[in-house]
C-alpha cells in the first residue's frame, strides 16, 4: 500500500480517538496521570493512551517541546538515538528513533512518517512506521512497527494544557503479560510526568539556545533534505523478524530509575 500524507480527516479522527472512552479500560490514575488500555485482535498489538493535567504550562510550549529533538536529548533518558532523515512537506517529515527497553529486553527502534497540525486551539502530532531504503533494520535492535501513534494537546485554562498520548504499535516480539502491565501501571505514567517536568524547563532552556528556530512552526527554517514519498513504503509487521520474549521472567528484570512510579 502506498504511504499518504495525514489530512485534516485523520487528525480529526485522531482527536476523537483521544477523547473517546468507549472500549477503553481505565489500568492507572494518579497524580493528575490516567493511563487506558485496550482489547486488540491481535495479541501481539498493543494499544495505550494517556493523558496528564500539565499546570502552568501553555499548549504552544508542549507542542514545542514534543518536536524540538536538541531539547529531547535533555530530557528523555529512555531514547538511544533520534534523528530526521528528510521532510516531505511543510508539516511532514520521516524521522528516525531507538530506545533503551529494561533489561533483558532486546532494544526497539522506528522509522516513522511523522505530521502535525494546529486545529484550532489545539495541536496534533502523528505518527507510523514507514519503510526507508537507506534506514533498514539494524542488526542490534528489533524493528517496531507504530501502526498509529500521537499527541493532542488541547488548552486547559491561563498558561494550562492537557496533553493526550494514544499509540497503537506492535513491539515484534512475543511479550509477557507482565511487561504489558508494567508499561501501563509504570513506564508509561513515568514518561508523562517526564514530558511535564520538561516542558516547565523549556521556556528558560530556548532562549539560550537558539531561541528563535522552530522548523515545526516556520517551514522556511527547515533545512533537511527532500524526500520523495515514491521512496517510502508501509513498514508491515510481517515482513520483520519476531522473536520470542515470551518466556523472560520478572524477576530478571533491570529495574531502572525510569520503572519507578
Amino acid at each position: 500500500m502506498p504511504v499518504q500524507i495525514p489530512d485534516d480527516s485523520d487528525f480529526s479522527s485522531f482527536k476523537d480517538q483521544c477523547l473517546s472512552l468507549d472500549g477503553w479500560t481505565s489500568r492507572y490514575s494518579k497524580g493528575g496521570v490516567t493511563v487506558w488500555c485496550r482489547e486488540e485482535e491481535s495479541r501481539t498489538v498493543q494499544r495505550l493512551k494517556m493523558r496528564i493535567v500539565c499546570k502552568d504550562v501553555s499548549a504552544e510550549t508542549l507542542y514545542d517541546v514534543l518536536h524540538d529533538t536538541s531539547y529531547r536529548k535533555k530530557w528523555d533518558s529512555n531514547m538511544i538515538e533520534t534523528y530526521d532523515i528528510g521532510r516531505l512537506t511543510a508539516n511532514a517529515d520521516v524521522g528516525y528513533y531507538s530506545w533503551k527497553c529494561p533489561s533483558p529486553l532486546k532494544n526497539r527502534d522506528f522509522v516513522t512518517m511523522r505530521s502535525w497540525l494546529p486545529l484550532g486551539s489545539d495541536y496534533l502530532i502523528i505518527n507510523y512506521s514507514v519503510k526507508h531504503p537507506q534506514h533498514p533494520p539494524k542488526k542490534d535492535y528489533v524493528r517496531a512497527v507504530s501502526l498509529q501513534t500521537g499527541y493532542l494537546i488541547q488548552p486547559n485554562g491561563a498558561g494550562c494544557s492537557t496533553l493526550y498520548y494514544l499509540t497503537q504499535m506492535d513491539p515484534r516480539g512475543s511479550l509477557p503479560m507482565w511487561v504489558v502491565n508494567r508499561v501501563s501501571q509504570f513506564v508509561a505514567p513515568k514518561a508523562m510526568r517526564k514530558i511535564y517536568k520538561a516542558s516547565l524547563k523549556y521556556p528558560d532552556w530556548k532562549r539560550k539556545h537558539d531561541p528563535g528556530y522552530k522548523p515545526w512552526t516556520f517551514p522556511e527554517q527547515n533545512q533537511l533534505p527532500c524526500v520523495s514519498l515514491q521512496d517510502l513504503s508501509l513498514q508491515r509487521a510481517d515482513s520483520l523478524e519476531n522473536i520470542d520474549e515470551s518466556g523472560l521472567s520478572e524477576d530478571r528484570m533491570h529495574n531502572s530509575e525510569d520503572e519507578e512510579t
